[in-house]
């Protein structure tokens, strides 16, 4: 997948909002279930790797702040 065809943290966290309603929905059916899981866990990874790239970039800049002071 490239850049331009991932989405952007908001997004798929939607997505996977809307993905959660349609499945607690009961009224789709098993191979419906299993498209929307599959989905869902791709749009999970997309944000959790988000988050922990945020995450990381978030501790490099406190790393980097405390550095100058120190000097």
């Amino acid at each position: 997948m490239t850049e331009k065809e991932r989405p952007s943290f908001e997004e798929a966290l939607e997505k996977l909002e809307t993905i959660v309603e349609k499945l607690n929905d009961g009224e789709i059916t098993l191979e419906k279930s299993v498209e929307l899981y599959e989905e869902g866990l791709r749009l999970s990874k997309i944000c959790s790797e988000t988050l922990e790239n945020a995450a990381l970039k978030i501790e490099q800049i406190d790393q980097s702040t405390n550095t100058d002071k120190e000097a």
